[in-house]
């Protein structure tokens, strides 16, 4: 039996709205909505995210027994379920983990997770770029198809991706971040990196991920800094 039960509609605002309404009225864990197209789906700090038919875009409902302070620990959860799903369609890409939550195929994004809590509830977001990519994202982007995977349905993809969530949750649940890190850091994007943060942009090398789940930088002058939030770049994409 699965351990969780997909609602699928047509179209919907956002399916992390969808799934947030139901966590405000006791919906058990393990419910996830799937819509073919989303009219006001977002990404992090509220930015739009494009939403064609032909993607995918699915939110689930996790009630996690964890600290406030741990949630965003589960961004790498999901990366991590991400990872896997991304590798099962295309088996001898390039693939990569870009802090926080980024899934690079050839350096380019392919998907975005949005977490949110609600209720008690943590609402896990997830889109994924299968038959479409924006063009002029703030990021370089990519799809499914554009990276050669063999063509596969949209069912078949989403439940490859939530049997990878279940199983990462699984881990964090039974053996704490240690294990989620590891994987993680085993498939991280590497290399001179630039942060944006609201007071102004920093570089620095690439220095691991720390137990908060917060990116280390090596910095110029030989410090160590780690960053809790920001807008993470390659040298070539600035």
């Amino acid at each position: 039996m699965k351990p969780y039960r997909i609602s699928q509609i047509e179209a919907t605002s956002s399916t992390n709205d969808d799934v947030k309404a139901a966590a405000e009225k006791n919906e058990a864990e393990g419910l996830v909505v799937w819509a073919l197209k989303q009219t006001a789906g977002r990404g992090r700090h509220g930015r739009v995210w494009e939403s064609p038919e032909g993607n995918l875009y699915c939110s689930a409902l996790l009630r996690p027994k964890t600290d406030a302070s741990e949630i965003g620990l589960y961004s790498f959860v999901v990366a991590n379920a991400m990872y896997d799903t991304v590798r099962q369609c295309l088996p001898i890409a390039d693939i990569s983990l870009k802090w926080p939550n980024d899934v690079l195929v050839e350096g380019q994004k392919i998907g975005g997770i949005l977490l949110e809590v609600a209720d008690g509830a943590l609402i896990i977001g997830v889109g994924l770029n299968v038959l479409h990519h924006p063009e002029d994202g703030l990021y370089p982007s990519t799809s499914l198809r554009a990276a050669g995977a063999e063509p596969k349905p949209l069912n078949e993809i989403i439940d490859m991706l939530l049997l990878n969530l279940w199983h990462w949750y699984g881990v964090m649940k039974k053996d704490g971040f240690s294990l989620v890190r590891e994987f993680w850091l085993k498939h991280a994007a590497t290399g001179l990196l630039k942060v944006r943060l609201p007071q102004g942009q920093i570089e620095g090398d690439f220095a691991g991920l720390d137990e908060n789940g917060r990116l280390k930088l090596h910095l110029a002058d030989g410090s160590e800094r780690a960053i809790a939030t920001g807008d993470v770049f390659f040298r070539t994409e600035t």
